[in-house]
């Protein structure tokens, strides 16, 4: 949306009003201090507008960019400090930013956060690879990942893979926080975390929808209703998703595509609105749903510069559904100087992928690694269609992985503001007890390949997984913003206790696991003068490992480090940080996704001590020349370098035999994003770049073989938009406008493209 002229802008008048009490299931990582909260009001007055960078519109400006009534400024806050002064790496994308390319792939959006990289697989970002300083990004794993304060992954502790990723286009805003602040949020604690603000409630009646279309059939409805009185308030709203898919299948007019599903609803009860102690009671409900015929079987490489849009004829039956449910109830009970939110949360996940997984008689990424071989041609040809199946060996197995996920838990966020003599404090402590649980049952039958055909082989249902895995946690946390004067100290501290049981039905075997680990952090911030300040922490990583794992396996642990120097002023952002990773031991889980077999799956490797570390650099600004136009300007870049600093051997195609001096597959080591664009009062334009330098595929040293890298990708995108009402928007959007084409992965099974280009149009209302 175009920001309002910087003439029109009144100033901003200091807060009077007492904090508001955090939504519930508002993010235990922030804090208020002298504002109110960017959450849901618990008192009579309008919300207040989400966190916002400085230099960025509220999010409730009309859509002509005339000012909002209430012109406040709120700061984004982190343990009671404000985003420009903490002690730590922190990037908040705050509404404008999600809205102003209307993207709806996680990575691509994230990748305009410094340290943020990704693993590309499907071009839609169904099931993003993300990673965070270096960590192994499969699945996004090794991040911790939550929605409004609350862990959405399926099974965070006991399967971390995250198989779901809601929706960008109803978020609100995202946080991403690295560096010592990572101590407050877990499991996962060695990269950092990535937290998704749903909407508010409304303080009054509002509308609004969002309708768009697109090449390959792209669609999307999008709509929310909700409105509040002095004591109650609701809000509805719902996406649906699609697109019949960019990949061609040979011979077939069948779609590569998917469709999903998200609903969201939100009541709110304020039981004692008025007083010394206030009290807000939440309900949250969700509901998530997908099908998707994605596939893990690529190209070959001859095959890919051909045709990067081509799909084998044997995956024509490969097929993703799930379903999702979600409720969170929360209470919030906020005095003079604390704010209590206790959230009682559980979420449902019921999934399951029909896939290729395999020939009975030869891998295929050996195949398709090199397909014009005697050995391979033949199974080569069975994989196109193009020669039928003539031996047991050339049989292709296809199979359901089905899996059911729980993931509950009761959590509570105690915040608390005091003075000490000349030290003012920011408290926050944190407890929550978690379960989860991942049942598997993976199956699968023999095909063979006849006149182009996939026909059952009839014989019997093989059974290749019958396991249950499951996690009791407790997790504590601790942290306090020390300001004095021009100085923010802030030590943290986090403890979890694990306990974990795999059952594997097959084998007829039950493991029983325990563990213990203790994460200290502290970070300091000294301000030089009201805009510019240095900053530097450091802190304990942990991962914790999967059930089931051998004694000898342990958890993931590292002590980290970072510093920089921050200036924020009004319009403005300029950031450099260096940070640096140090290993005492790194840790790989086996995966599908990685190309590992049966025997392997979700089998644990400790790879020992690594060392990984870089150079995060941001800058942003919006630049005012007059006349109502504004020209706002971010760049972010990243450098990364990784070393494995012991010889280790591993079942994973993604490590192998390796060597001390190897440097970890899938991260880049330059990373840049520069997006540039002009505002009016009812319009704006903008222009967005990415750069990910080529990825190794496999862990090793020195040039890297073709073969076993990823594509250099330099894609630009576009979007514009006009207020043609008050309560109307129409936009447009080019997505990779140069139609740039390179290999983003071969795991497990062959090379697979990025999202060719796409031209979406869409509309917007909002009342």
């Amino acid at each position: 949306m175009a920001p309002p002229p910087a003439a029109s802008e009144p100033p901003a008048p200091p807060p009077t009003e007492e904090p508001a009490p955090a939504a519930a299931g508002e993010p235990s990582v922030s804090a208020p201090v002298t504002e109110p909260a960017p959450s849901e009001p618990v008192q009579s007055e309008p919300a207040p507008p989400e966190p916002a960078v400085a230099g960025t519109v509220p999010a409730d400006a009309p859509l002509d960019g005339t000012p909002p009534v209430d012109n406040r400024r709120f700061e984004s806050v982190v343990v009671g400090t404000s985003e420009a002064k903490t002690s730590g790496s922190i990037h908040i994308l705050n509404p404008e930013k999600l809205q102003r390319y209307e993207l709806d792939d996680p990575q691509a959006i994230l990748q305009s956060v410094p340290g943020v990289y990704g693993r590309g697989e499907d071009g839609f970002g169904l099931r993003p690879n993300l990673g965070l300083r270096g960590v192994n990004p499969d699945r996004s794993k090794k991040v911790t990942l939550l929605e409004d304060g609350i862990l959405f992954g399926p099974a965070p502790y006991s399967a971390p893979a995250a198989y779901y990723f809601p929706l960008m286009t109803r978020m609100q805003s995202v946080r991403v926080l690295k560096g010592p602040s990572s101590v407050q949020q877990g499991p996962q604690t060695v990269g950092g975390s990535v937290d998704l603000i749903t909407r508010d409630i409304p303080a009054q009646e509002s509308f609004g929808l969002d309708v768009a279309g697109g090449q390959y059939l792209y669609g999307k409805a999008h709509g929310f209703f909700g409105a509040s009185t002095e004591r109650a308030g609701f809000l509805i709203e719902g996406i649906h998703l699609r697109s019949s898919g960019f990949k061609d299948l040979d011979n077939s007019d069948a779609t590569t595509g998917f469709h999903r599903n998200e609903w969201m609803a939100k009541a709110r009860y304020r039981l004692v609105p008025d007083g010394d102690l206030r009290q807000t009671l939440q309900l949250k409900l969700g509901y998530s749903d997908e099908g998707s015929n994605e596939t893990y079987l690529g190209l070959s490489d001859a095959d890919f510069a051909a045709n990067p849009l081509r799909r084998y004829k044997a995956s024509q039956f490969d097929h993703m559904r799930w379903h999702r449910t979600q409720a969170v109830l929360s209470h919030v009970l906020e005095g003079r100087d604390i704010t209590v939110t206790t959230s009682l949360y559980r979420q449902d996940l019921d999934r399951s992928w029909r896939k290729v997984n395999g020939f009975r008689g030869i891998s295929i990424s050996d195949v398709l690694a090199d397909p014009t071989s005697a050995r391979n041609a033949i199974y080569y040809s069975v994989l196109t269609g193009e020669q039928d199946s003539s031996t047991p060996g050339e049989t292709i197995l296809i199979g359901p992985n089905y899996r059911v996920f729980v993931n509950q838990g009761l959590q509570s966020v105690a915040r608390w503001s005091a003075r000490t003599g000349a030290l003012s404090h920011n408290v926050e402590f944190g407890v929550r007890y978690h379960f989860d649980s991942i049942d598997r049952r993976h199956t699968q039958d023999g095909f063979r390949m006849v006149s182009g055909e996939l026909v059952a082989e009839g014989g019997a249902t093989e059974v290749t997984a019958d396991n249950k895995d499951s996690t009791h946690a407790l997790a504590l946390h601790a942290t306090d913003a020390i300001a004095w004067g021009p100085l923010v100290v802030t030590p943290g501290v986090r403890l979890e206790v694990i306990r974990s049981k795999s059952v594997d039905r097959l084998a007829v075997t039950t493991q029983n696991g325990s563990l213990e680990a203790l994460m200290p952090g502290v970070g300091v911030y000294g301000a030089l003068n009201p805009a510019l300040g240095l900053f530097a922490g450091a802190y304990r990583g942990f991962s914790p490992p999967a059930p089931g794992q051998p004694q000898a396996v342990g958890p993931e642990k590292s002590i980290n480090y970072e510093a920089g120097a921050r200036w924020s002023r009004r319009s403005e952002r300029f950031e450099v940080v260096g940070f640096f990773n140090d290993y005492s031991n790194l840790t790989d889980v086996c995966t599908f996704s990685n190309g590992c077999f049966n025997d392997n799956l979700d089998r644990q490797v400790d790879a020992g001590e690594a060392n990984i570390y870089g150079l995060e650099a941001y800058a942003e600004k919006t630049f005012r020349p007059g006349g109502g136009i504004t020209f706002p300007l971010t760049v972010a870049y990243t450098f990364t370098r990784t070393k494995l600093l012991n010889d280790f051997r591993s079942a994973d195609p993604q490590f192998g035999n390796v060597v001390a001096g190897d440097e970890l597959p899938y991260v880049p080591n330059h990373q840049l994003f520069a997006s540039i664009g002009v505002e009016g009062a009812r319009w704006g334009a903008f222009i967005s770049s990415t750069f990910l330098s080529s990825m190794r595929e496999q862990a090793g040293q020195g040039e890297i073989p073709e073969g076993l890298k990823t594509g250099a990708l330099l894609t630009f995108d576009v979007n514009a938009n006009w207020n043609i009402t008050r309560w109307g928007q129409l936009y447009v959007s080019g997505r990779n406008l140069l139609d740039e084409a390179v290999i983003v992965g071969r795991r497990p099974y062959g090379a697979r493209p990025n999202a060719p280009r796409m031209l979406i149009g869409g509309f917007k209302v909002q009342l």
